[in-house]
């Protein structure tokens, strides 16, 4: 929307508008008030009730006047501004702040105040409009320079208190002339992003949930005849047994028809005359329009588009896909693909198929995600094979609105999914799933498979930033957050079936034992390979019966020097030299007695050519949710707004033991075909067990003395308002020099020497030893070109140098040579920060040279970084041991090194404009260490950040 010809003084602030999930689940959208918006807003405050206006008014005031209308209508959107929610085009509540100055009265910029006022429609109060209204409105003011709110409330009106109270903001309170008066300090904190986050998964959670568990569903586009896409959703759903209604929608109907498969048969939503919850769309893509039309006319709340034509088509795919998102959008639906395979839902309350997979997995306590339906049925045959049993399941196609993300909300409190599998080809909003999944993952363990890995673009249909970053440095911040990160679909089931059927390995030991030698010691070399700790394969003999496995594997369990026991089985081989498989059910029957009678350990099964043990430990499948501290799903946070996520406690004595309804000796054992698949598996289980027991002590962000953020940001609004472009600005050296020191990073000078007599007086006043170098681009950092002439102690030393880096490299105008004073030996390093548009802020850190440039042995951790992050970041990289006194050399000072990196961290969080930092070298010496180069790159910030006011994406 835009302001017409009588526009107020600033230009509409397009930025404002967003579209944000509501308490209940459902969605509206906010944006600026314009002048365009005279008729909504008297038709809005017409819909408020006489006490919604006396609280807003203070007095009965039946009606706006047109000197109202205008002034709510009319904002230069600085000193005035006024937001509004709409659902369907029209208004369900507005806020509106005035700036003021010290005396209350309206004012202007440098005042820093501004009083605010809410109106919301009585129907939808309680849906939490209020509190989106003023996380938006907050955000708008810090923006326009605002940095204190002052309202005054009536002490009946207990909503709107409680709605600024609940903020999280500091706040004061007085009561003056018969009024609660409150002032509200702007600038977020720790307690305002909790609670906003809070709200923000409250909110999504329940937005799936409405998708997944709906009252009623109705199918557009059930075919009048067997076949086609609506008519086989429609069946799979009856076939599921869906507890609720359902409903055949097609509008070719005749009108003679009543019913199709014994379902009601209608020609449009309208015509159903009951509340529809969800509707599964499988109609041309040309026709979605009017359908969701149709829906949101009438009250549907969630849409599951299955219909092709989209972004998957080109650029007019893609114009269609955005015109459905702000349709649905503008009902307040949300939006599962287009192009999606669809949603299952497993819980007997439920038994929702509405998914063209014909036979639905059976319950179980897994949560599985996919942006591929050929993925999604690929997945979920192999579950079902292996015995697995699933919560829910959704295929989301183009993702156009409801994302992994929000799939996450969800499951995070879910108290009938134990593990999360995601198959993903792109990340709409990096930092947000980074947070959410580190949530998540404290929890229960989330597993993530990345399709579209190497090719440098999104998938067509994902229109998502795309990562500058190499893929194994997203795996790595995936790993920081606690992600199980694997590269095949198999190794996702893999791993999915050993975590939501056995408890968590305290730690890397394993035991081996089974009846093949040959096949313990494939799988004693993958756990060396995996960075397991395997002890000797125990060979029980070509000859072992069930009850010598029996007996081995309970001896293995009780061993308290063993974290885990794979188990490894090879068919019997008879007394005639004759391959025997033997009976895989009594094997199997062993196995899980032995379990039960142990300690709670995991335990796998590697099976060559044993289809029947295989097969007998699949049906030994449970849908219980494993005791607390045994297994995945630890106890949950009460709440997961305020709570710390639950460090994962070692398995309390007796833990493990089966709960209601698990089979008898325990939980599924899974099975592998391979020995590389099972301990790599087990190998990822016990680095997520680690990473469970580390965030008990997540680390901190230290406070450092001589920061100077201030001075810093004003520094970076200088640099930018001198002519920066959408890509930024470098900092001269010196400048950048400065702005590093402002956060107590010292970067060592360097002084041009274009002349030799130059050089000289540089070093006269740097004092000797110097180093004389190159800077020239095709130069810098290569030692190996000769460029660099080190511990030059005189003049004559000085000259002589320069002389032999002119004569052999070129002239010093094609040298760019520098001057600088000699620090003291040590390892090269490089530290740099930069904001990457697939997953934000990034840390990094390596031995400078070919280490890191050509061998790619770089550490990275998220920003911020906590004192264990750079602590684990700098002893990760390969080459580690030189920094530690590798082959009797003195260990350098990693506390300084450790320092260093944290300042950087806080420097690029405090500042969203800094978007690349580099420093190199950093010769870190065995006290101290001294930055030689540095260079700084800063750019606009960013609107909004993840730290902004909760929004959903657009497209």
């Amino acid at each position: 929307m835009r302001t017409p010809s009588d526009q107020p003084e600033h230009v509409y602030p397009d930025h404002w508008e967003a579209d944000v999930v509501l308490r209940d689940g459902g969605t509206a959208r906010i944006r600026p008030i314009t002048t365009d918006d005279a008729e909504r807003l008297v038709s809005f405050y017409e819909q408020v009730s006489d006490e919604s206006k006396y609280y807003r008014f203070f007095a009965p005031y039946p009606r706006l006047s047109a000197k109202d209308v205008h002034r709510f209508t009319h904002h230069d959107y600085v000193d005035r501004v006024g937001l509004a929610a709409t659902v369907g085009g029209e208004f369900i509540a507005t806020v509106r702040y005035d700036r003021i100055n010290a005396q209350g009265m309206p004012a202007s910029a440098p005042a820093d105040e501004a009083e605010v006022a809410f109106l919301v429609q009585d129907a939808h109060q309680g849906r939490g409009v209020a509190s989106a209204l003023l996380e938006h409105i907050a955000a708008v003011a810090r923006e326009r320079g605002i940095r204190r709110f002052a309202a005054e409330v009536l002490p009946a009106n207990n909503k709107m208190i409680k709605v600024f109270t609940d903020a999280g903001y500091t706040q004061k309170r007085s009561f003056e002339d018969g009024a609660v008066r409150l002032h509200l300090d702007l600038e977020p904190t720790d307690r305002s992003l909790a609670v906003q986050r809070a709200r923000e998964q409250r909110a999504e959670a329940r937005s799936v949930q409405r998708l997944l568990a709906p009252g009623s569903v109705a199918v557009i586009g059930a075919g009048r005849t067997p076949g086609g896409v609506g008519r086989t959703v429609l069946r799979n759903l009856l076939d599921a047994g869906y507890t609720g209604r359902t409903y055949a929608v097609n509008r070719a109907l005749p009108e003679a028809t009543t019913s199709l498969d014994g379902v009601p048969a209608f020609r449009s939503v309208a015509d159903i005359g009951e509340p529809v919850d969800l509707a599964v769309v499988a109609v041309p893509a040309e026709r979605v329009p009017e359908v969701v039309a149709d829906c949101g006319e009438h009250d549907v709340q969630g849409l599951v588009v299955l219909s092709a034509g989209y972004a998957e088509q080109g650029a007019e795919g893609r114009a269609r896909q955005r015109e459905l998102v702000r349709q649905a959008r503008s009902y307040g639906m949300r939006i599962i693909g287009p192009n999606a395979f669809g949603i299952i839902n497993t819980a007997p309350g439920v038994r929702l198929n509405a998914s063209l997979a014909p036979h639905p997995p059976v319950p179980g306590r897994t949560g599985l995600f996919t942006q591929s339906g050929a993925i999604g049925i690929a997945l979920l045959s192999g579950l079902h094979r292996r015995g697995a049993g699933l919560s829910s399941f959704v295929s989301a196609g183009n993702r156009a609105d409801v994302s992994g993300n929000d799939i996450l909300q969800y499951w995070y409190d879910d108290p009938d999914t134990d593990v999360v599998l995601l198959y993903l080809e792109s990340i709409g909003n990096p930092r947000k799933f980074t947070r959410l999944a580190r949530r998540t993952a404290a929890v229960k363990p989330v597993v993530v498979v990345k399709g579209a890995r190497h090719s440098g673009s999104a998938p067509p249909g994902h229109a998502v930033p795309v990562t500058r970053i190499p893929h194994t440095t997203v795996s790595a911040l995936l790993r920081q957050a606690g992600v199980i990160r694997v590269d095949t679909v198999t190794e996702l089931v893999d791993a999915g079936l050993l975590l939501a059927g056995q408890p968590l390995p305290a730690g890397p030991r394993v035991a081996i034992l089974g009846n093949s030698e040959s096949l313990g010691l494939l799988t004693y070399d993958a756990c060396l390979t995996e960075g397991l700790r395997p002890r000797r394969p125990r060979d029980l003999t070509t000859a072992a019966t069930p009850h010598d496995f029996r007996t081995a594997l309970a001896e293995a369990l009780r061993d308290d020097a063993c974290d885990a026991v794979v188990v490894t089985a090879i068919p019997w081989v008879g007394e005639n030299g004759v391959t025997e498989p033997g009976d895989g059910e009594d094997l199997a029957e062993a196995l899980r007695a032995a379990t039960a009678e142990a300690p709670a350990k995991p335990v796998l099964v590697v099976h060559v050519e044993m289809g029947a043990l295989a097969d007998a430990l699949a049906a030994a499948t449970s849908t219980a949710p494993p005791t607390p501290g045994a297994a995945p799903g630890a106890p949950r946070p009460e709440s997961p707004s305020s709570a710390p996520a639950p460090a994962p406690a070692p398995a309390a004595e007796g833990a493990g033991a089966p709960g209601p309804g698990a089979p008898e000796g325990g939980y599924r054992i899974p099975a592998y075909p391979a020995a590389e698949r099972a301990v790599r598996a087990l190998a990822e289980a016990v680095r997520y067990g680690q990473w469970r027991r580390q965030i008990a002590d997540p680390g901190r962000v230290p406070e450092y003395e001589g920061i100077d953020e201030s001075g810093a940001a004003a520094q970076i609004e200088r640099a930018l308002a001198r002519g920066a472009d959408e890509r930024g600005v470098t900092l001269a050296p010196g400048d950048a020099r400065e702005l590093l020191g402002r956060y107590g990073i010292a970067v060592r000078p360097t002084l041009p020497a274009p002349t030799p007599d130059e050089a000289v007086r540089a070093a006269a006043g740097l004092g000797y030893p110097v180093a004389l170098k190159t800077t020239a681009p095709h130069l810098r950092h290569r030692p190996d070109l000769g460029g660099v002439r080190l511990d030059l102690a005189g003049e004559e030393q000085l000259r002589t140098a320069y002389a032999e880096l002119t004569e052999t490299l070129g002239k010093p105008e094609e040298l760019q040579p520098v001057v600088q004073a000699m620090v003291p030996r040590g390892v090269d390093t490089v530290v740099r920060a930069a904001i990457d548009p697939g997953v934000g802020a990034v840390l990094s850190f390596g031995l400078a040279g070919a280490p890191s440039e050509l061998l790619g042995d770089t550490a990275h951790r998220l920003v911020p970084a906590t004192d264990r992050d750079v602590a684990e970041q700098i002893r990760s990289i390969r080459t580690a041991p030189l920094l530690f006194g590798w082959r009797g050399s003195a260990p350098v000072d990693t506390a300084a090194l450790e320092e260093l990196l944290l300042r950087v961290s806080r420097l690029v969080d405090d500042h969203p404009e800094i978007v690349a930092v580099g420093l190199e070298p950093v010769v870190v010496a065995p006290r101290g260490l001294s930055v030689l180069g540095a260079t700084v790159r800063l750019a606009p910030a960013p609107a909004w950040t993840d730290l902004g006011p909760r929004r959903l994406p657009s497209y």
